[in-house]
């Protein structure tokens, strides 16, 4: 299975988020310095990752964004649920005349729960715990 470059910046986004001690607020634009991507691909992902609770955005001058909650409480599953199309493939009518006889699909679900459980047992928290060396990478400007 091959996540989109949405839940690609949304975990880029969230691991820079999780690096910043506990209510510091930084902005879309540093988090697209960071990691040299597009800014106006990461304000809809911020947008997403917002509305998911993942994110939150104060407004104002003084504003800002920051993690919504700890980085323990943020399974990597759950950000995949919520940013991604799961349904892989689709068995409607016109589409396709084998649907009666056809188990791919039943296949292809099993697949992605066996992804999706993979992914269950990490947390934000597992992509940052005892990794200094993450840090300093993200201090640093990317290269270009």
């Amino acid at each position: 299975m091959q996540l989109t470059s949405f839940s690609d910046f949304a975990f880029r986004a969230l691991i820079y988020l999780g690096t910043l001690p506990k209510e510091e607020l930084t902005s879309i634009s540093r988090v697209t310095e960071v990691y040299g991507v597009s800014r106006n691909h990461m304000v809809k992902v911020i947008n997403k990752l917002g509305h998911a609770g993942f994110v939150t955005t104060v407004r104002g001058k003084k504003g800002g964004i920051r993690l919504a909650k700890a980085p323990a409480e943020i399974g990597l599953g759950d950000v995949v649920r919520a940013l991604e199309p799961l349904k892989l493939v689709d068995c409607g009518s016109p589409f396709c005349h084998i649907v009666p006889a056809c188990r791919l699909k039943g296949v292809l679900e099993e697949a992605t729960n066996a992804f999706l459980a993979a992914l269950d047992q990490y947390t934000l928290a597992d992509m940052l715990s005892n990794n200094p060396h993450l840090v300093t990478l993200l201090q640093q400007p990317p290269a270009r």
